[in-house]
């Protein structure tokens, strides 16, 4: 089968989609209950954008969502909504504490960017942070030592360093 005949359920979810299960977890974190108006102020869409989105989501297994209804996750779609948002966290905690990015900006891009990172790629950022609040900058051997924390959950040695757990 190729990408197009693919039944809607076994086709990649878009970066719309992610963005609209992230807002609908974080939506139902906060206030519990989540509404069709929650979520298009949230996202700054129309109303009718968001009911047609659900009707998809709804469709894929990811939402239960009845007209004039509150809208809940399905267990996948709640699982979706908190990748999306630990990835978001991951990206937006990188570009303020070590690129030093203005929170506002930090927060639009990481937006994008959670949607193009792997999965490998993004524990190794998560893992990068965990690091380097472990151990900061000593000496030349520095990433080796990144990397050996990677793979044992602590670096070799790191006379300044304070213990943290790795995810």
């Amino acid at each position: 089968m190729t990408a197009s005949n693919l039944p809607d359920e076994d086709k990649p979810l878009t970066a719309v989609m992610e963005d609209y299960l992230e807002t609908i977890f974080d939506l139902s974190r906060e206030k519990g209950a989540v509404r069709v108006r929650d979520i298009a102020r949230r996202l700054a869409v129309k109303m009718p954008s968001v009911s047609s989105m659900l009707k998809t989501l709804g469709e894929r297994g990811l939402v239960h969502y009845e007209k004039y209804e509150h809208v809940q996750l399905t267990r996948a779609g709640a699982a979706v909504g908190r990748e999306m948002r630990r990835r978001h966290e991951a990206v937006r905690r990188f570009l303020v504490q070590v690129l030093q990015v203005e929170a506002v900006t930090a927060d639009e891009e990481a937006c994008r960017v959670e949607h193009a990172l792997s999965s490998d790629t993004l524990n190794r950022l998560i893992d990068f942070m965990a690091f380097i609040e472990t151990c900061p900058r000593t000496g030349a051997d520095w990433l080796e030592q990144f990397e050996q924390y990677r793979q044992q959950g602590k670096p070799a040695h790191c006379p300044v360093g304070r213990p943290v757990q790795k995810h």
